[in-house]
C-alpha cells in the first residue's frame, strides 16, 4: 500500500513540474518589484478597470481665505484621495440660495509656477458671481497637496481618479459650508464639469468613466489617442522627448495603451457637452476638436461646437469674454440658479 501511495506522489509530481514547464508561473516579488506586480498596478488605471472601481469620496476640509470680493470669497479647501491631501480652489457665492457646482479641471502648467488657481480663477471667479459655486483641484504635487506618486504614469491615471472622488465628496460639502458660516448651498444634485487643454481631456474621462450626465464646457480639450496626446508635446521638452518616450515604451511593452485611450470610450459619454476652440491654438490644433465633434455627432451625442478664428489658446486674442459668456449660458440651459 505504501509503495502505491509513494508512486502515485510521483506521477503526481511529475505531472505538476511538466505542466509547469510548458507553462511557466509567474512568481510575484514580495518587494513588489516583479513585472507582474507592475502590471496589476497599473492595471487598475484602464478605463474598464476604472468603470467598477467605487469612488467613495472623503471629507472636505475649507481653510483660509483666498480672496474675499465683493459677490463671492475664495478659499483653499482640501479632500483626500486614496490617503493622500489634495489642495484646491474654491469659490463660494456670498448671497444666501441653492447653487449648483462646477468642478474646475485646469490644464498643464510648471510646477515652479504654480499656485492654487493657476488656468482656474478668473473663469471660476466669473461663474462664481452668476450662481455657481466652483472647485478647482490642484492635483498631487501642485499647490498644498501631498507629493504626487514617483511613477508618471500612475500620476497621470490619478487625475482622473482625484475628480472622481472630489465629485464623490460633494455629499459632504453643505455640512463644510455650515461650519463656516457661510450662506450659500449646494443644491445636492446639479454638477457640472469644465475643463481646459488636459483638463478637458480629464473631462472626457471622467465622463466616460462615470457614465454621469455632468454636463460640460471644455475649452481647446486635449482629445488624441493616449499616448499621442502627450508625445506630440515633446518639442517643447529639454531633451526633445527623449525619457519620455522611453518611458512610453516600457509602458506599451506592458500594457495595451487602447485600454487607457480616451478615443476608444466616446460611446460612454451621456453628458451634453459645449466645446471651445481658438482657430489659431498651437497647442491643441482646431483639427482635434473638428474630429472630436465629427466623431461625438456620429455617435449621437449632444454637442455644441464654437470656433473662434484667429484666437489662440488661451481666447486671450479678444474671445475670452465671448467664450465666458457661452460657457456661462450653457450652465444655466441645463441647472436653475439662484442669481
Amino acid at each position: 500500500m505504501k509503495k502505491i501511495i509513494f508512486f502515485v506522489a510521483i506521477i503526481i509530481a511529475a505531472i505538476i513540474i511538466g505542466f509547469n514547464y510548458l507553462n511557466p508561473i509567474k512568481i510575484i516579488s514580495p518587494l513588489g518589484s516583479g513585472k507582474v506586480a507592475q502590471e496589476k498596478k497599473l492595471a487598475q488605471y484602464s478605463y474598464f478597470a476604472l468603470q467598477k472601481t467605487n469612488f467613495p469620496g472623503s471629507e472636505i476640509i475649507i481653510d483660509k481665505v483666498f480672496k474675499d470680493k465683493e459677490n463671492f470669497f475664495s478659499y483653499i479647501f482640501y479632500f483626500y484621495v486614496r490617503g493622500k491631501k489634495v489642495s484646491g480652489l474654491i469659490n463660494v457665492p456670498k448671497k444666501s440660495g441653492n447653487y449648483p457646482v462646477i468642478i474646475m479641471i485646469r490644464g498643464y502648467v510648471d510646477k515652479e509656477i504654480y499656485e492654487p488657481g493657476v488656468g482656474t480663477s478668473h473663469g471660476g471667479e466669473a461663474l462664481a458671481q452668476n450662481g455657481f459655486i466652483t472647485l478647482a483641484p490642484d492635483f498631487l504635487g501642485y499647490g498644498y497637496s501631498d507629493k504626487a506618486v514617483k511613477d508618471p504614469m500612475e500620476d497621470r491615471f490619478l487625475t482622473y481618479v482625484s475628480v472622481l472622488e472630489l465629485i464623490s465628496s460633494m455629499k459632504n460639502l453643505n455640512s463644510v459650508l455650515e461650519n463656516k458660516s457661510l450662506a450659500a448651498k449646494f443644491d445636492g444634485k446639479n454638477i457640472g464639469l469644465w475643463g481646459h487643454s488636459n483638463g478637458g481631456q480629464i473631462a472626457l474621462s471622467v465622463l466616460e468613466i462615470s457614465g454621469k450626465n455632468y454636463p460640460s464646457a471644455l475649452w481647446a480639450p486635449v482629445s488624441k489617442p493616449f499616448p499621442y496626446s502627450i508625445l506630440y508635446y515633446t518639442d517643447d521638452i529639454d531633451d526633445h522627448g527623449k525619457a519620455l518616450r522611453k518611458l512610453v515604451a516600457a509602458f506599451e511593452a506592458d500594457y495595451d495603451s487602447e485600454k487607457y485611450s480616451l478615443t476608444n470610450y466616446l460611446n460612454w459619454i451621456k453628458a451634453p457637452l459645449e466645446i471651445h476652440q481658438g482657430g489659431e491654438d498651437e497647442a491643441v490644433p482646431q483639427r482635434w476638436s473638428d474630429i472630436l465633434v465629427d466623431d461625438l455627432k456620429k455617435k449621437e451625442k449632444e454637442v455644441e461646437y464654437f470656433t473662434y478664428p484667429g484666437d489662440d489658446h488661451n481666447f486671450s486674442a479678444g474671445s475670452w469674454n465671448l467664450v465666458m459668456q457661452r460657457t456661462i449660458a450653457f450652465y444655466k440651459k441645463w441647472f436653475t440658479v439662484d442669481n
